[in-house]
């Protein structure tokens, strides 16, 4: 666990848009006691990642930028109960490997003492995004999109401005409450299209399973002050094509900034399991790309309105090992050795860490470092014991996509670009749900404000 920081001075730096985000989690209001402050803390900080030059694209074929359509930004939320301190961080990128996850996280731990298990990194999944980091298992899969070196220069640039964003984050910590609930929005749409010889390609399926869910977090100062919002929807990051060659954050990127503009706050996008889900229009041009401001950015500004809000918190936050069987037939990196282990017989496994994070008995989220399908996660959503489960998908690095067992028979793109078996599903699914209904429900020190709510 960990304390604030009130007597350490962090340096400022040039770059840094420093926007405070006041938080607290809740089903419903919260009462708010004048007598007894709130010791919980939260600050947000928005930090700018675009390259002043051409980059290597990822996402789809290798591609160099040619110039900037939206600038693409690290998003860092911070919270503090007290006891611990929390980091969640959204970056306008398409993927990281674990590899680099836990580069920086060791810098962190190194630096500032921040337990990694404290430590949330996402992407937002945007295909319009420079490359960060070693492809490591990417590269094991399509080796012919990486035939060019590794920017060392721009990935340091990524890391170092993350750390910068987390130390800024933990100057501005202020007191802070919050609130969470649900919205909906018809802007995705499955893409696993069927075709009459019974297998899938990428297209669209409207019969398809889906999850149009919004999880939200809205977060205000104590004088009800919108301060900014978590926005986590399932969406691929493809509206602009792969002929697209700007940078972009794509379509979580632009709804993000839309509703930044119109509500006056920063907001968050967390990507969901959007494994199989893209967005319903994918065309490779900005004016379609603007429709998600209304059909996705309009949803969210109208669901955080009816979002009452409240003080009191305790965070506490865990990790548990998947160890899955690994594809027979995948080589794996040496990168990525502390990833796997062989067994005498020689037989291989994916261990891959997954987290989770706890707001009170009232919110439970965990975060895969997958594209999931969202079968997976509907699933665990409707069997946790807890009142509201978010997932947090591109977390903290990337091993493929996970799909159900049936998937495969449907064979396509997704399971050729997967690090796993079809026993993954089951296996997921088994200790998520053992942890949410196990260790995880492990009694918290209640605020008194929610003793007595239903």
């Amino acid at each position: 666990m960990h304390k604030a920081f009130p007597n350490m001075k962090f340096p400022g730096k040039m770059g840094l848009l420093c926007l405070v985000f006041l938080t607290w989690f809740g089903t419903t209001a919260l009462a708010q006691s004048a007598s007894s402050p709130s010791s919980f803390r939260a600050a947000v900080v928005k930090v700018d990642i675009t390259p002043d030059e051409p980059k290597q694209l990822l996402g789809y074929q290798a591609r160099k930028s040619t110039g900037i359509r939206d600038r693409i930004y690290h998003r860092i939320l911070a919270m503090d109960d007290g006891r611990r301190q929390f980091f969640l961080v959204s970056s306008d990128l398409c993927i990281i490997s674990p590899v680099e996850y836990d580069r920086v996280a060791g810098w962190l731990k190194k630096e500032l003492g921040i337990d990694p298990v404290n430590v949330w990194w996402t992407t937002t999944h945007t295909h319009s995004a420079p490359e960060v980091g070693h492809p490591d298992i990417t590269s094991v899969f399509m080796p012919e999109r990486y035939e060019h070196a590794v920017d060392t220069v721009y990935t340091d640039f990524v890391g170092r401005q993350l750390l910068e964003g987390i130390k800024q984050a933990q100057r501005n910590l202020v007191p802070a409450k919050l609130g969470i609930g649900w919205g909906h929005s018809n802007a995705n749409i499955n893409r696993r299209a069927r075709l009459m010889n019974g297998k899938s390609t990428l297209g669209i399926d409207p019969d398809g399973p889906v999850d149009r869910k919004i999880g939200l977090i809205k977060l205000e100062k104590l004088d009800g002050t919108l301060l900014g919002t978590v926005a986590n929807y399932a969406m691929h990051g493809t509206v602009l094509g792969n002929k697209n060659m700007h940078i972009s954050g794509d379509g979580p990127g632009v709804v993000a900034e839309y509703v930044e503009k119109q509500s006056g706050a920063p907001m968050l996008f967390i990507n969901g399991a959007a494994g199989n889900i893209a967005p319903i229009y994918s065309t490779g041009t900005g004016e379609v790309l603007e429709q998600f401001n209304l059909m996705l950015g309009d949803k969210i500004l109208d669901a955080s309105k009816k979002i009452a809000t409240g003080t009191d918190v305790n965070l506490h936050a865990g990790e548990v090992i998947l160890e899955t069987p690994r594809r027979p037939d995948l080589s794996w990196p040496q990168r990525l050795a502390k990833f796997n282990r062989t067994t005498k017989a020689g037989e291989h496994f994916v261990r891959m860490p997954i987290r989770f994070f706890r707001i009170n008995d009232e919110l439970a989220v965990w975060g895969a470092p997958v594209e999931l399908f969202c079968e997976i996660s509907n699933e665990i959503r409707e069997r946790s014991p807890f009142p509201s489960t978010f997932y947090f998908g591109y977390t903290n690095g990337w091993f493929g996509y996970l799909l159900p067992e049936n998937e495969w028979n449907w064979g396509g793109y997704e399971p050729t670009v997967s690090s796993v078996t079809p026993k993954a599903a089951d296996d997921l699914i088994n200790l998520v749900m053992n942890y949410l209904e196990g260790d995880f429900r492990a009694p918290l020190k209640t605020p008194k404000s929610v003793k007595n709510r239903k």
